[in-house]
């Protein structure tokens, strides 16, 4: 999965979660209406401010689980690759192939 694509699935996800939002903190209602534009926009820290950064966190928090989950998906999950000579040397240690071939093996490496 691209960065584009991730891009793209983070702004559905936006437009999922803030477009109900928006639509309920325009509503006008009655006299015990807790939904009003004040409430939501102009109601302080607690009231705008927040709910606007906590959002923020979680798209972040989402993008940024996605991309790790892409980077991570091999199957040695970023431990790093052995060089052809430490293969080599593994095979050796485990007898796997003798002393003659490794000679060999590792001459034609250092070559």
């Amino acid at each position: 999965m691209g960065l584009k694509s991730l891009s793209a699935v983070s702004a559905g996800i936006c437009g999922a979660f803030l477009s109900p939002a928006s639509a309920l903190a325009q509503q006008q209602g009655g006299r015990y209406d807790y939904w009003s534009p004040h409430m939501m926009w102009g109601g302080g820290f607690i009231g705008g401010w927040f709910m606007i950064i906590f959002w923020i966190l979680v798209i972040v928090a989402i993008f940024l689980g996605i991309k790790w989950a892409v980077n991570s998906g091999g199957s040695q999950g970023g431990a790093r690759k052995e060089s052809a000579l430490d293969v080599l040397k593994r095979r050796y240690a485990s007898g796997e192939i003798d002393r003659d071939q490794f000679l060999a093996m590792k001459k034609d490496l250092e070559n």
